[in-house]
């Protein structure tokens, strides 16, 4: 079967959700498929439980956390890109809130807590499932847009469809196995996101889920 759309999406944890909602945003007619080879919770995102790190308390900032981060990092960090991503932070929380996650709160505030590398109290979190919440949230928000949003679960992604133009490879799309119906299916789109997730099950002991075998890199 082929099946046409504006943007695809490979993966359903936060990366590919959060990218579909705001391709949604920005392209109110667009067509997007997101395809998961499993169901639409089995990622790495609904096992992360400690939180999200940024500032978000008066008496915390930019620089302080730029340089807990610079340290940690063991001159490992580009600065320019460790600055990007932390004044960031506090917006796309907002972002997340927006959507629907609700973080842990007391009297009103955010109940931050601190971990290793920080000297301040600045990871907001959702009890001790932060990423089960933030999954939840962004699942009802891509399923609240049926019309620009469509997810396809226990469906394995096997490459990506390619041609050369100009002498360039572009990709169109990818080639899909569905597990239900064990049919090959092909997906295009002038648009392509890999968001996969990791490896991890190239380890024998891991806390990952088992679809975590790196598929997307292979692909890419």
């Amino acid at each position: 079967m082929e099946r046409n759309y504006d943007f695809i999406v490979v993966g359903s944890g936060i990366a590919g959700l959060f990218y579909s909602l705001k391709v949604a945003e920005l392209n109110p007619k667009a067509k997007i498929a997101i395809i998961t080879k499993k169901g639409e919770s089995d990622t790495s995102t609904n096992r992360a439980q400690g939180g999200i790190a940024s500032v978000l308390a008066g008496t915390d900032s930019f620089e302080s956390h730029i340089q807990d981060t610079l340290k940690t990092g063991q001159g490992l960090c580009h600065r320019e890109i460790v600055e990007q991503i932390v004044e960031a932070g506090p917006g796309l929380i907002q972002e997340l809130i927006d959507y629907g996650v609700k973080f842990t709160k007391v009297n009103g505030r955010f109940d931050l807590g601190r971990e290793g590398g920080h000297s301040h109290n600045r990871v907001v979190h959702a009890s001790d499932f932060t990423g089960r919440e933030i999954e939840r949230a962004l699942l009802a928000a891509c399923r609240s847009k049926p019309n620009n949003i469509q997810i396809f679960r226990d469906h394995i992604v096997l490459d990506l469809l390619t041609f050369r133009t100009a002498g360039k490879e572009v990709c169109a799309g990818v080639f899909v196995f569905t597990e239900e119906d064990r049919t090959f299916d092909t997906f295009y789109a002038p648009i392509t996101m890999l968001s996969t997730g990791g490896l991890c099950q190239v380890y024998y002991h891991n806390s990952n889920p088992r679809i975590a075998t790196g598929d997307g890199v292979a692909i890419a």
